[in-house]
């Protein structure tokens, strides 16, 4: 079972290259974050047409998530429980046996900005939420753009990023308290020492130069049997790309 997350930065802009890469990459489930799309606007058809079930938590500009499975999905939940949010950066549902969160942590802007104070209490709201879905279901995986850096390892500069936002000490152990609810980092498990970015920034030439970070994650509860995990690059690469690439996890069955 091939599980991916993708931000696409506009499903309006990128809606060929998700039927393209679906075509191409055939994940089992794919989570895009930044749809920036109403759900009534997204074309939903489309996905069907490509062989996918889709389930939709959008809003006008900004934000907006999705879930895409080649099996039905159930049991969908829009949002954090009990949380009192009116952007839409959540959304779960199960697909065969598996329970599958897909996440849009907020940016942050910047460390000691209001949006940070924001985007930490979101992140107290969420691990909480994760550890009752941990608690109900056997089988878990959490995806999504984290707007975190795990490590010095996923920034191109840490020295430059050190203490600023995406790379603060409270951020990184926010996303280390969901890891210790039961949780493993797929691609860093699997490749404990490769650097790869999964972001890299339009301006300033980054993705040639290689100025990225790896903020898009793929977490999977513990008693999962993981076979592989990667970043696809390639979309990254065609004509008016978002600023991610697509990470996924490949678990056993």
């Amino acid at each position: 079972m091939k599980i991916t997350s993708w931000n696409v930065n506009s499903l309006n802009v990128r809606l060929p290259h998700v039927l393209q890469y679906l075509n191409e990459a055939a994940p089992d489930v794919l989570g895009l974050q930044e749809l920036k799309q109403t759900t009534d606007a997204v074309n939903s058809e489309a996905l069907a047409q490509a062989g996918y079930h889709s389930a939709i938590f959008g809003q006008k500009t900004y934000n907006g998530v999705a879930l895409l499975a080649r099996e039905p999905l159930t049991d969908v939940v829009c949002g954090i429980p009990g949380f009192a949010d009116e952007q839409a950066r959540a959304i779960a549902a199960t697909v065969g046996d598996v329970r599958v969160l897909n996440l849009y942590v907020p940016n942050g802007k910047a460390v000691g900005d209001e949006k940070y104070s924001y985007k930490l209490r979101w992140l107290d709201a969420v691990t909480a939420y994760i550890d009752e879905l941990k608690r109900a279901h056997d089988k878990t995986i959490i995806i999504g753009d984290f707007n975190i850096t795990p490590a010095d390892l996923d920034v191109h500069d840490p020295d430059a990023w050190r203490d600023k936002i995406l790379c603060s000490a409270p951020e990184r152990q926010a996303l280390a308290d969901i890891l210790a609810l039961g949780y493993r980092d797929a691609y860093r498990n699997l490749h404990p020492d490769t650097v790869q970015y999964s972001w890299w920034d339009y301006r300033m030439g980054g993705l040639r130069r290689n100025i990225g970070m790896r903020i898009d994650l793929t977490l999977c509860s513990n008693n999962l049997a993981l076979h592989d995990a990667g970043i696809d690059t390639a979309p990254r690469h065609w004509e008016r790309p978002s600023d991610h690439a697509p990470a996924w996890v490949a678990i056993k069955p």
